[in-house]
């Protein structure tokens, strides 16, 4: 069965299911070997494997059944991040504000799954790209109908950027579905960032010897940043199979925007928790955080990639 999936994306879809598998099970293996045999301290690292065997079936459940269960699983992590950072800012207090940026990303779900008239596809694109600039407006209207200006500056400060980073932003995903490519870019993007993730970390803590950004994120060093790179520029020739679509060009573009803004991404985070004084932005996920601390690549990569592929012709041919 292909859930709703047909022809070439479920052939992707396997594909990519078939190399997370083996990876989860060469890691545990791994794990286990010097767990039992050779009696080393890994329990932290096996509370971020079973992180990853929590996320990566929800990740493969959303995509498998569709367009429209992808585009409210981002409307939902919109919105579950969009909290923690309220929470971590103290944006809770200013009410108002945040249901509008809750009723904001409610609208681009719906902008997204809407049919174009008289076109083939979904998704209002045009409206798409203004709705900022409506929502800092409304939020703006919020302390003006208010009649307050006391903290109101940072208050709306932070509603504009909960929106743009955890609903624009990363509505470029609720976008990306409505393409014919949705199955094989999605995935790749997903999977692109969490290796470049994962090599960083490795390298890091094998070979790392120079602090990246010491005050923003002490853990993270220039062997791994590069590492991270290096990884994100081979991924596109070696998935090259899973992603025809892709000219040599693009691909080492797309190399380049999961190596350098999926890294961003994960420091701008990184930076505002250093900022409000926390290790995480939640406890959803065993070993990895909460839901900012697990999608914090994606952020910058997914609309860089989404307006590169759309720009050269690709997204929607």
């Amino acid at each position: 069965m292909s859930l709703f999936l047909q022809g070439a994306d479920w052939v992707v879809f396997v594909r990519y299911t078939t190399i997370v598998v083996g990876l989860l099970a060469v890691a545990g293996g791994v794990l286990g070997f010097l767990d039992r045999v050779l009696h080393k301290n890994v329990t932290s690292v096996w509370r971020i494997y079973r992180g990853w065997l929590m996320i990566i079936p929800t990740v493969l459940l959303f995509v498998g059944l569709g367009r429209v269960a992808f585009i409210l699983g981002v409307l939902g992590l919109s919105v579950m991040g969009f909290r923690e950072f309220a929470r971590a800012t103290g944006l809770t207090e200013s009410r108002w504000i945040m249901r509008v940026v809750y009723a904001s990303m409610v609208v681009l779900a719906v902008l997204a799954l809407v049919p174009v008239p008289n076109s083939p596809y979904y998704g209002w694109y045009g409206l798409f790209v203004v709705l900022p600039v409506y929502v800092v407006g409304l939020v703006l209207l919020v302390p003006i109908l208010q009649n307050r200006y006391e903290g109101r500056l940072q208050a709306v400060a932070l509603g504009i950027l909960g929106f743009l980073y955890f609903g624009w932003l990363l509505g470029h995903f609720s976008f990306l579905a409505n393409s014919p490519h949705f199955v094989p870019f999605v995935l790749y993007l997903v999977f692109a960032t969490q290796v470049a993730d994962i090599a960083a970390y490795t390298f890091g803590r094998l070979f790392g010897r120079h602090k990246l950004r010491s005050n923003i994120s002490p853990n993270k060093t220039v062997e791994g940043s590069l590492a991270a790179l290096a990884v994100s520029l081979a991924l596109p020739w070696l998935l090259q199979p899973l992603l025809p679509q892709l000219t040599p060009g693009l691909r080492v573009l797309t190399g380049l925007i999961v190596g350098v803004a999926s890294q961003l991404g994960d420091l701008s985070i990184s930076l505002i928790k250093r900022d409000v004084g926390l290790k995480d932005m939640g406890t959803l996920l065993p070993g990895h955080g909460g839901v900012l601390d697990r999608v914090d690549s994606l952020i910058l990569v997914t609309p860089l990639f989404f307006h590169m592929t759309r720009y050269f012709g690709i997204l929607f041919p």
